[in-house]
């Protein structure tokens, strides 16, 4: 049935949104989890869409469940990649060890890797991946009668769609679909350019992103004379889609039926994590969109749309490369009271700030503080010569993964991340 998003604090409940985030490796699923996402979803070393993430080995992943757990978030695991007869063959032994992980469900797009899941893996949840194409409710019946639990929206579909598919399918079947992140310009992400242009089958997840290259136009009596498409005389981007942002227009997606809310990103680091679900999370829990819109702007983006679900997606042919109000400047690993109302705060550097610099403070179920550093200095790492080094007071953090140490005029809490406006 409809969901209406509460307005005020409240606790997951079974019929409430299920707000769903990427875990490109283990920091990423660290910042999600404690940023409010109520599952993540991961790969391991084969068979999910985002080989070039850093992902989680075999043995990682008991320990990756465990903390999720722990918190009370779900793991998605992704086995949505083509199938072919080698995989198939290797794919048995990788759900036996999955479910001995503990892990919740497994994202498969391959009608082939459906059976292998059921077969050895039998108490895992089956989720049908986007890359299934699951655009009807035909369609989703048929995945349920098969044994999906839950089916992922193709990104091509209308919210009115979603809710005529809502309809038309057994109430017990599980609706997710995308709310946030970047879109492809292929049906459901399903493209063969980086296979022909690059060798790298995105289809097996090595995508080399080939539709945000540049292009131009040759005509074949002037070969090497490049006429560009558009006025912008470095080609274009005519095959670039705009990033989705549903984040004022999630009433919408309740309304029709969607249970799940999910976001994209598992190639992105654990700041993007934190800020997009820190968001999301906000909204769900009764925040005005328009209060936590300009957070979604502080991190990597390209124009955001709201992709297929009001009418068709809009591409960005004139841009080259992406979007940022903010760099991530550090993140908080202690925090101590310094007297006269100060705390001493030391943190890792990921990007330069300045003595006297104000910086903003990402903290889970908190509205965005900020903070100006005061007494700057960095934390020598201690070693057989020196186990105790000596602060040295120092004008700018610029070493990047480097300690540094400030005052602050508020209490943070380890994991916050710090970040700093980029001068326009």
């Amino acid at each position: 049935m409809p969901v209406s998003l509460s307005k005020g604090k409240r606790l997951r409940t079974s019929d409430a949104p299920e707000l769903l985030a990427p875990a490109g490796g283990r920091a990423q699923l660290e910042a999600a989890v404690r940023f409010g996402a109520d599952a993540v979803y991961l790969a391991c070393d084969r068979f999910g869409m985002r080989q070039r993430a850093e992902n989680f080995s075999l043995d990682d992943l008991p320990g990756a469940v465990a903390f999720a757990h722990a918190h009370g978030a779900a793991v998605h695991v992704a086995l949505n990649t083509s199938m072919d007869a080698d995989d198939l063959a290797t794919l048995p032994a990788y759900c036996e060890v999955l479910a001995a992980a503990k892990a919740d469900a497994f994202i498969v797009g391959d009608l082939g890797a459906l059976r292998v899941a059921q077969r050895y893996a039998p108490g895992v949840e089956l989720h049908a991946s986007t890359q299934a194409n699951v655009c009807n409710a035909e369609a989703a019946r048929v995945w349920h009668e098969l044994g999906a639990r839950r089916v992922v929206c193709a990104r091509e579909m209308s919210i009115a769609e979603i809710a005529r598919l809502r309809a038309d399918t057994p109430a017990d079947l599980e609706i997710e679909a995308f709310v946030h992140g970047a879109l492809c310009m292929a049906v459901s992400g399903r493209c063969l350019l980086s296979s022909v242009m690059a060798g790298r089958s995105a289809n097996k997840g090595h995508c080399t992103q080939p539709c945000r290259w540049s292009y131009a136009l040759v005509e074949e009596k002037r070969p090497g004379e490049f006429i560009p498409i558009e006025e912008d005389v470095r080609g274009t981007y005519v095959m670039s889609a705009q990033d989705l942002c549903m984040i004022e227009h999630l009433d919408d997606l309740a309304a029709a039926g969607v249970g799940s809310f999910k976001i994209e990103g598992r190639n992105k680091k654990a700041f993007y994590a934190a800020t997009v679900v820190h968001a999301y999370r906000s909204v769900l829990d009764g925040a005005d969109p328009a209060t936590v819109a300009g957070d979604l702007r502080a991190v990597s983006h390209r124009p955001y749309s709201t992709g297929f679900y009001y009418g068709m997606a809009q591409q960005s042919s004139e841009l080259d490369g992406y979007l940022k109000e903010c760099l991530h400047a550090a993140t908080v690993q202690s925090c101590v009271p310094a007297g006269d109302g100060t705390w001493r705060v030391a943190a890792a550097c990921f990007n330069r700030f300045s003595e006297g610099d104000r910086l903003e403070v990402l903290s889970p179920l908190r509205a965005i503080q900020s903070v100006q550093v005061r007494n700057l200095a960095w934390l020598p790492a201690p070693d057989e010569i020196d186990p105790h080094p000596v602060p040295v007071a120092v004008a700018v953090a610029n070493r990047s993964a480097a300690t540094y140490s400030f005052l602050a005029d508020a209490p943070l809490e380890p994991g916050d991340f710090l970040r700093i406006r980029i001068e326009s």
